[in-house]
């Protein structure tokens, strides 16, 4: 799949989950706008399994077919009070996801730095292959966003986990003050 096509098909995807964010602030527009989120996240993942660098197919099958299964019944049990520590905790698995997407993308770097010849540089598959062909100033912008990924995605995480247990009453919501705070 050419670069091209997998950049438009985000941009689209980006477009329909702005839509579905706007769509979600009112009752009469939250079922197509729900559409517009499950059709711009299936894009998404198409995408992003025939672009550029894509493979292990049966891997990314399983594992997307596993994480539905879990989801189905981590959602199948809840009750609707319950709903906004389930979404909680969902949304610590997406900061953590985040964290290891950038150290997984941190590693392919250091093995590209690490194939000096050309050998090993045609060997590369992958995300690899692809920041074989970058510049050095690309590959500077590309660990800046790695960095920014993994904070961000270390704060959800953090933040998400506290959120689940002030929600379910195992963390006290009362102000923590810490010694010498003042100093």
């Amino acid at each position: 799949m050419e670069l091209g096509f997998t950049t438009a098909a985000y941009v689209v995807a980006a477009v329909l989950f702005i839509l579905s964010l706007g769509g979600l602030s009112g009752q009469e527009s939250a079922k197509r706008a729900v559409w517009y989120g499950i059709f711009g996240m299936a894009l998404a993942v198409f995408a992003t399994l025939i672009g550029p660098g894509s493979g292990l197919w049966a891997l990314s099958v399983l594992l997307i077919a596993a994480g539905g299964v879990i989801g189905y019944f981590l959602a199948a049990r809840v009750e609707m009070t319950q709903m906004p520590e389930l979404v909680a905790g969902m949304h610590a698995l997406v900061g953590l996801a985040a964290v290891f997407v950038g150290f997984n993308a941190d590693l392919e770097i250091k093995n590209v730095a690490s194939a000096v010849n050309s050998e090993a540089v045609k060997e590369l598959t992958g995300f690899a292959a692809l920041v074989a062909k970058k510049s050095a100033v690309e590959i500077n912008i590309l660990r800046v966003e790695l960095f920014l990924g993994v904070f961000i995605g270390a704060i959800t995480f953090t933040g998400s986990i506290i959120a689940y247990g002030k929600l379910s009453g195992r963390v006290t919501s009362a102000a923590v003050k810490l010694p010498g705070g003042h100093f």
